[in-house]
């Protein structure tokens, strides 16, 4: 009988045990919002570093459109500005989504390069703003944004960024071409 005790006793001390482990698994194993198991992947450095270049190309974009979109002359500029705040914004949004289940980190601001820009911007006014934006924002870094995309493109391992960089580079060409067929005026 003693011994049929400390058998039941042993079976349900290891069936708690059992039960409370189970907990502490699920607790620490995020579920998406449609209530299935999601588990954190770890990108690779180079994987981690396209998902931060594409935020940190969004970010700079944004910040610079809604300079423009304050400030800019021409009608065509600011409709230029309008859609870059839209389109980076939305591009920002599925980077995030995707570095957040990847567990990355992701800037959240300007970079220098960009804050300087900005501060030359926020100096100009009429003609002069136009053409620097269009320069800076418009053209030169849409150019630097779209090389980047393309070489990691052909680097990058993971499919969920690899999607991103995919998805992303035609959005980007677009933005260059609209931005090269906008005419600034010459200086004078």
């Amino acid at each position: 009988m003693q011994k049929s005790k400390t058998l039941v006793g042993m079976i349900t001390l290891s069936a708690i045990a059992a039960l409370f482990s189970t907990v502490s698994v699920q607790a620490q194993t995020p579920v998406s919002a449609t209530g299935q198991t999601e588990t954190i992947a770890r990108l690779n450095t180079g994987d981690e570093k396209a998902l931060k270049d594409m935020a940190q190309a969004n970010i700079n974009e944004i910040a610079a459109a809604r300079i423009a979109q304050s400030k800019a002359q021409s009608s065509e500029v600011k409709a230029f500005a309008q859609q870059m705040v839209k389109d980076h914004g939305d591009a920002l949004t599925k980077v995030q989504t995707v570095a957040q289940q990847k567990g990355v980190a992701l800037p959240t601001e300007p970079d220098a390069k960009h804050k300087a820009i900005a501060a030359k911007l926020e100096k100009q006014s009429g003609d002069a703003f136009d053409k620097m934006y269009m320069e800076n924002a418009g053209t030169k870094d849409h150019k630097m944004v779209l090389s980047t995309l393309q070489s990691d493109s052909r680097e990058i391992k993971d499919p969920d960024v690899k999607a991103l960089a995919d998805a992303h580079t035609p959005v980007v060409e677009q933005h260059l071409k609209s931005a090269q067929q906008i005419a600034m005026p010459t200086d004078k």
